[in-house]
């Protein structure tokens, strides 16, 4: 898990439910602020992509499974590893702990789109080589 990236993430009560639990919604968050500073650690800033290569990253599918909550005050851990680079798209796995205790694990496929007009489009050619050499083997 050498590029495996992690953001810390404290829980308030704007992330809980009325008994102080985090809201399932919420973990959908964390995971996309995760992916965003993963982007960022790269030196990929999302705006800079949307209007210097006309390009965005959207979310196509996810497969969610929530394995314990977590509670207010606790101090996470949600990590982003990138499975799988291919010309248009990205499979992504992202977990998110607390002390290494699994809580929420995700695969998430991204597509990449034109800013433009939302429509599909091949990664740039500047993008593609970094990425790939990102994907690790499971």
């Amino acid at each position: 898990m050498a590029d495996c990236f992690s953001l810390p993430v404290r829980i308030y009560w704007e992330d809980t439910d009325a008994g102080g639990v985090v809201y399932h919604a919420q973990y959908l968050a964390f995971m996309e602020r995760a992916r965003t500073e993963w982007l960022r650690g790269l030196g990929l800033h999302q705006e800079a992509l949307k209007h210097e290569a006309d390009l965005v990253f959207v979310v196509r599918a996810m497969e969610v499974d929530f394995r314990s909550p977590a509670r207010l005050d606790d101090q996470l851990s949600v990590s982003v590893r990138l499975l799988e680079c291919r010309g248009a798209s990205l499979l992504l796995t992202q977990r998110v702990e607390r002390n290494g205790v699994l809580l929420v694990e995700a695969n998430v496929k991204i597509a990449a789109l034109r800013a433009s007009n939302f429509r599909p489009r091949a990664l740039p050619e500047f993008l593609l080589p970094q990425l790939k050499s990102l994907v690790e083997t499971v």
